[in-house]
């Protein structure tokens, strides 16, 4: 088989995996698993070297290299090899050292595997494209040699016509002649599989014969093709001087002119593209890898074997043609090598064997290629045409749209015409070889360990250079446009293509350069100028909080996201880690709501002690939470959020399993959520402790309440803009900075109200919420000194600080005063007892419902509109711990029936006034 032979192999369920309901008993699978090893026999010759060369020599080192000769001279076809060489002597050690990287199946998945999904879907549709083209352009060299022997012929009688020529007609032999490759490749496959030695001994007697007539035919005089001299302007004849220094002379230097098949004018890259033809099959050794008795021995040998024996034999064959046949024959009669041969129709019996044999190779192998690609559902359905399956198991769909893309190829007409746009999807797939070993080799991935080590990240680097160039060199429009092309589809998979279990070379790069900047990210460097929000939200059912989970997905921006999650429980004797079986679920919950977060669970005896150890573990280096964000604690039944709804969850196994069950849809599978009345995980008492332990540790603490009222569809949606207008309906984000629990006129500049502006701020700022307004509510008493002066400056700090904002006066005598009674005309607006950080100790002995419900009306009376979110300041929890429970009721006074709120509380500066 040749390098055309599946890039993604279409036996993808070979591996272990789950049985199918039809699979045989185990004894009959062992022996045919003894079969398959059996069968495993092919050694370095007839694995490796035959199928390599038999895909090499075939239409170029019959009908096209006295072409190159004859347009470049004898120099620049010496040099145009050595380029084609060395591009694929780098390719092929890159080729070596990824297939002897452990084993591989049967069929040339080294690529799709070594590089995933994305980048091996996208090669193997420009590998696909490539056979499909090449098998057109080995028709069209077919086609001329039928046209130039049985065309118009020149005899003693005169010119005689066999067959009619001309565009049509010439068309319609290739068809034909498709048409039969594909019956064959429809129902006989095999029988061509069978029949590639036959065809490699009838190649090898033809080339032998070539190269004897050079030294035992006589000198003489060639008639040309009628189709070479149709403008009157040249000879009909051309000499075969034999060996002759004045004709290697003259064969030396190029002499560029126009093609007679197609009418263009030649050069050096047009001579490359169509030479560079005879240069691909390298790939033909790794493709049989599942069929050889040791393939880490075979491939490197046997493949480094047929490119030397393919690199010598087009050497001399072009350097004989220079000494011998004079210009005017190398460029005017490409099927020279049969009107010198001893035997001429033999050369013809080489031309139409290895032609039709490449071709229906090329088709063959196209056909697997977009079978393979179907499997594996790379495309979310867009190939499920090219699925389709006999009863035998051949792919009669992708044979027939293999065939149908090489019949338009065919109206191209000529050979040198396609052989731009071959060349040049060989060499972005040969880039993509090579883009493989390197990266590899650069992700230091240490099972990267290949048997075959002569090779460095300079050879794959080389290759690389050498394949883009040579794109651009030939065709910069083509090379550009593929490479495009192939980078669309790279996209189109890495977001429709499910995941899959090949090893993503992306991530094992990914997780290399990240290790590498965590630890440049130095956290002694740390500056309040670049301070980010890094969050750690501990959800305790995720069914019951995706709301809250969307919402701080959109509040954290560019900063860490960590959803948190604590097991009740003890790992002694428990047979295994029970949180390894729900981590999947978590994953597929953050991609259904297309949230940017990291998943930590741990196992704790209690919330308090896991928590603790979340917040102690999670993170490297710089990037820890700062910020703990807690769902409210309140007496609220929760409600099933995800009820009714389907998740997308892998289900692949250590092999690709069949499109029928790459993805299946299930419920969540998270426990039901809490009815009424039902007792929780977590007391009063401990989850204000936790909020005690996260300030401790220097966290800062957000409390969320009502976000299972909250609809980021709905809220967003008012605040577009209608007609380059902003909508009348744009979301509000309340601020209320001051600690209303301890009445302060100061309380607006310490480190917890600007906290709480600069989360306004940061949420202002991602693009959804971009046309929400902010209000900020500045609570005076009407008979205060201070009323003009705090308002002065407050409206100064925003400046300072770039936050737009509304700035709305709340007179609150009467609420206030409601505090001042009950603390019994103690000074106020005083400062004593606060803490180090300047934040008031809680008061809770000086507090009544009856102000924290003032308080509360306050603010609802000053909602309106109703706001999207309302950010309110968090007092500390009181230093005994017996005042938890009181502490905890005020809160709920507070922000009882408030909508979607959030209770801030900040203890990092994370604001300046200077950048």
């Amino acid at each position: 088989m040749s390098e055309k032979a599946p890039l993604l192999h279409y036996r993808l369920t070979s591996g272990p995996g789950p049985e199918p309901a039809d699979a045989p008993p185990p004894r009959q699978r062992r022996g045919r698993a003894q079969e398959d090893k059996h069968a495993r026999k092919l050694g370095v010759l007839v694995g490796v070297v035959i199928p390599t060369l038999l895909s090499m020599f075939s239409v170029v080192v019959f009908l096209r290299v006295g072409f190159v000769v004859g347009q470049a001279g004898l120099y620049q076809s010496a040099a145009m090899f050595l380029v084609a060489y060395f591009i694929i002597t780098m390719t092929v050690l890159s080729i070596c050292a990824i297939s002897t990287n452990g084993a591989l199946d049967a069929g040339g998945d080294m690529i799709s595997r070594a590089l995933g999904p994305e980048f091996g879907g996208s090669i193997g549709i420009m590998f696909f494209l490539a056979n499909v083209c090449s098998s057109a352009l080995y028709i069209l060299g077919v086609v001329e040699a039928v046209v130039s022997d049985f065309g118009v012929r020149v005899g003693a009688a005169g010119a005689h016509q066999v067959f009619p020529t001309g565009y049509w007609w010439s068309l319609l032999y290739g068809t034909t002649l498709l048409f039969l490759c594909f019956i064959v490749c429809l129902v006989g496959a095999h029988i061509y599989a069978k029949a590639t030695f036959i065809v490699f001994i009838i190649v090898t007697t033809v080339l032998v014969s070539v190269f004897v007539s050079f030294f035992v035919v006589a000198p003489l005089e060639v008639t040309l093709p009628e189709s070479s001299v149709w403008n009157g302007t040249g000879h009909g004849t051309a000499n075969y001087s034999g060996f002759r220094l004045l004709t290697l002379e003259g064969n030396l230097m190029p002499s560029y002119t126009v093609d007679y098949t197609t009418g263009a004018l030649m050069s050096f890259a047009t001579v490359f593209a169509v030479m560079f033809n005879g240069c691909t099959g390298i790939m033909a050794g790794s493709n049989m890898s599942g069929d050889l008795e040791n393939p880490s021995y075979s491939i490197p040998r046997g493949t480094m074997a047929a490119v030397i024996i393919t690199f010598i034999a087009y050497n001399l064959l072009a350097l004989l043609a220079a000494w011998s046949c004079d210009r005017q024959l190398l460029q005017r009669d490409y099927s020279f090598l049969g009107d010198i041969n001893v035997w001429p129709p033999l050369v013809n019996v080489g031309i139409y064997s290895s032609s039709i044999s490449a071709a229906m190779s090329n088709l063959i192998g196209a056909s697997r290629i977009l079978f393979a690609l179907s499997k594996d559902n790379l495309f979310d359905g867009l190939l499920d045409l090219a699925r389709r399956t006999s009863h035998g198991g051949n792919p009669w769909a992708s044979v027939l749209i293999s065939w149908m893309l090489a019949q338009a190829v065919l109206f191209a007409g000529k050979l040198n015409t396609i052989a731009s746009v071959v060349t040049i999807f060989f060499l972005l797939v040969y880039a993509a070889v090579n883009l493989a070993c390197l990266a590899l080799e650069w992700a230091s991935a240490p099972n990267f360990r290949p048997s075959f080590r002569c090779f460095t990240w300079h050879t794959c680097a080389l290759g690389i250079l050498g394949c883009l160039v040579m794109m651009f060199l030939v065709n910069a429009i083509y090379a550009f446009v593929s490479i495009v092309f192939m980078l669309l589809l790279l996209l189109l998979i890495q977001y429709l293509g499910p995941i899959s279990n090949w090893g993503y070379i992306s991530q094992a790069l990914i997780f290399h350069q990240v290790r590498k900047y965590l630890l440049m990210l130095d956290i002694r460097k740390d500056h309040v100028k670049f301070w980010r929000l890094q969050v750690l939200l501990m959800v305790a059912n995720p069914r019951s909080c995706t709301g809250l989970m969307a919402f701080i997905n959109d509040l954290k921006k560019s900063g860490l996201y960590v959803l948190g999650h604590v097991t009740l429980g003890l790992l002694d004797g428990m047979p295994s880690d029970p949180l390894q079986s729900s981590h999947d679920s978590w994953l597929s919950l953050v991609d259904h709501l297309n949230i940017k977060a990291f998943v930590n669970l741990t196992l704790a005896d209690s919330v308090r002690r896991g928590v603790q150890n979340l917040l102690f573990v999670t993170g490297f280096g710089s990037m820890r939470p700062n910020t703990l964000v807690l769902g409210f604690y309140d007496d609220c039944a929760p409600q099933d959020q995800l009820e009714g709804k389907l998740i997308i969850c892998a289900a692949r196994d250590s092999v690709s399993l069949s499109p029928a069950t790459d993805q299946e849809q299930r419920p969540p599978t998270f426990p039901v959520v809490r009815v009424a009345g039902e007792s929780k995980d977590l007391q009063e008492e401990e989850y204000v402790s936790v909020i005690a332990d996260a300030l401790k540790m220097g966290k800062n603490i957000i409390l969320a309440r009502y976000f299972h009222q909250f609809s980021r569809e709905e809220v967003l949606g008012a605040g577009r803009k209608v007609g380059g207008r902003r909508c009348a309906t744009a979301p509000f984000i309340d601020l209320w900075p001051l600690n209303l629990l301890r009445p302060d006129p100061r309380g607006y500049v310490d480190v917890c109200s600007l906290f709480l502006l600069q989360l306004a701020s940061v949420l202002c700022e991602t693009r959804s919420w971009s046309q929400a307004r902010l209000r900020l509510f500045l609570c005076v008493e009407a008979g205060c000194s201070l009323k003009v002066e705090e308002e002065a400056k407050l409206r100064a700090m925003l400046k300072e600080l770039r936050i737009s904002a509304q700035v709305q006066t709340v007179a609150w005598d009467q609420v206030v005063t409601l505090h001042w009674q009950r603390q019994g005309g103690a000074e106020r607006g005083g400062a004593e007892g606060r803490r180090q950080d300047g934040t008031p100790p809680f008061p809770s002995n000086q507090l009544t419902e009856e102000y924290i419900c003032a308080v509360n009306a306050l603010i609802r009376t000053h909602g309106a509109p109703q706001p999207a979110v309302r950010f309110l300041y968090l007092p500390r929890p009181p230093a005994d711990t017996r005042r938890y429970p009181a502490y905890l009721q005020h809160m709920d006074l507070l922000s009882r029936d408030l909508g979607p709120t959030l209770l801030i509380h900040g203890i990092t500066p994370v604001v300046t006034t200077y950048f």
